[in-house]
């Protein structure tokens, strides 16, 4: 059950929030649609490659990222998106593109725009295609313990 490491950092941490099942979806944002969430609210989990070393942004599902953003914040020379090869194996618990974006559970730093600030809560895939967890945006900065910066842009679709 791919949500069972997360459930548990979470209720080991006394966090309180809601676990939604829905039709599967492969998107963030068909994910946050099926879920009747707000797309501003649906984050998604980027794993991205800073110069060789994975790590994971996080952001809205209505906004893309700005690599360039990304490089002058980590002072990288390089940053890309890593492929699904590069990073399989470090989610072994996960649906591929599912990945929570507690990156810190699996060895990655995280990255969050600033933008998922705005909301007082948080929704996110929970390691499936078809469950999502949602809970308070101060719990998750405080567990994920991201670096905090403006990483992206919005979408057509976000405007």
């Amino acid at each position: 059950m791919p949500a069972t490491k997360l459930r548990r950092f979470l209720d080991d941490h006394q966090i309180r929030y809601v676990a939604i099942r829905h039709s599967p979806a492969y998107t963030a944002q068909e994910t946050a649609a099926s879920a009747h969430i707000p797309g501003r609210e649906m984050a998604k989990a980027v794993i991205v490659q800073v110069d060789g070393t994975m790590a994971m942004v996080v952001m809205p599902s209505t906004t893309m990222l700005d690599p360039d953003r990304l490089r002058r914040i980590t002072g990288a020379e390089v940053v890309s998106l890593a492929t699904e090869g590069e990073f399989r194996s470090r989610f072994p618990d996960c649906e591929i593109g599912a990945m929570p974006p507690f990156g810190n559970l699996y060895g990655l730093d995280v990255y969050v725009d600033r933008s998922l600030r705005e909301d007082n809560r948080i929704a996110f895939n929970a390691g499936s295609h078809a469950e999502l967890i949602q809970m308070d945006y101060g719990d998750f900065e405080r567990l994920a313990e991201p670096t905090v910066a403006d990483l992206a842009y919005r979408t057509r679709a976000g405007i």
